[in-house]
């Protein structure tokens, strides 16, 4: 891994909370430029992972559709327990 040759200074951690309207005590700015500082360095380790030369083959899993017989409305409001007029009727929303 390599090492960041800038660290994160107080600055930018204010730019950065400045930005997404966020309010930092003095106290919070040391701990957030760590946190910064280590997001930046998983960042890097990204750089080490080897590129892929192809593509992976992959395959349909799914079974391709098909018109077939649907069930009759008494049928599939049978175990329902709320209908009306013919259609499942759950709990109002709001």
């Amino acid at each position: 891994m390599t090492e960041r040759t800038t660290a994160v200074d107080a600055e930018e951690v204010r730019h950065v909370a400045s930005l997404a309207r966020v309010d930092l005590a003095d106290d919070e700015v040391g701990r957030f430029a760590e946190q910064f500082e280590d997001i930046l360095t998983y960042f890097e380790r990204l750089d080490e992972v080897p590129e892929v030369d192809h593509d992976a083959d992959l395959t349909n899993v799914m079974r391709p559709d098909e018109p077939r017989e649907c069930l009759e409305t008494d049928a599939a409001l049978e175990n329902a327990a709320d209908t009306e007029d013919g259609f499942f009727k759950g709990p109002n929303v709001s």
